[in-house]
């Protein structure tokens, strides 16, 4: 687990093909989806319509932590890897955390100029999700 700081400390000392490679890395290293959610996965619950790429996000709060599990479709590994960083950096960490993320973190990780609006557009969804279920 790494703080959003440390992420985004890391994503700024690179060039840009280099923060491409780090965010494919993230990809892969997405958690496999809990049993507990993939049928519910299977029946398109908890998808997030705003993005293109199918995404399913699991947000719970738990003694003032947040828990997070999520399902990216293979084809879209620079949205898995987004969502494999809101993972790393939120999951078990104090809600506050998440809730005061900046919504800018597109920008801020250097990736605004190398995704696509549309992808911008449900990526900047999801991270909303997560901060105002951590609120």
């Amino acid at each position: 687990m790494s703080s959003l700081s440390d992420i985004i400390e890391t994503f700024q000392s690179v060039d840009a093909e280099t923060r491409l490679d780090l965010l494919l890395d993230y990809a892969n290293k997405l958690p496999a989806l809990p049993a507990q959610y993939q049928t519910e996965a299977a029946h398109d619950m908890a998808r997030v319509h705003e993005c293109m790429t199918p995404v399913f996000l699991w947000i719970e709060k738990d003694a003032g932590k947040l828990k997070i599990a999520a399902e990216v479709a293979e084809e879209a590994p620079t949205v898995k890897g987004f969502v494999s960083i809101l993972v790393d950096a939120f999951d078990g960490r104090p809600c506050d955390e998440a809730a005061s993320a900046p919504s800018d973190l597109l920008k801020l990780l250097g990736l605004d100029g190398q995704i696509r609006m549309n992808r911008a557009v449900g990526l900047t969804s999801i991270l909303s999700r997560i901060k105002k279920a951590a609120a």
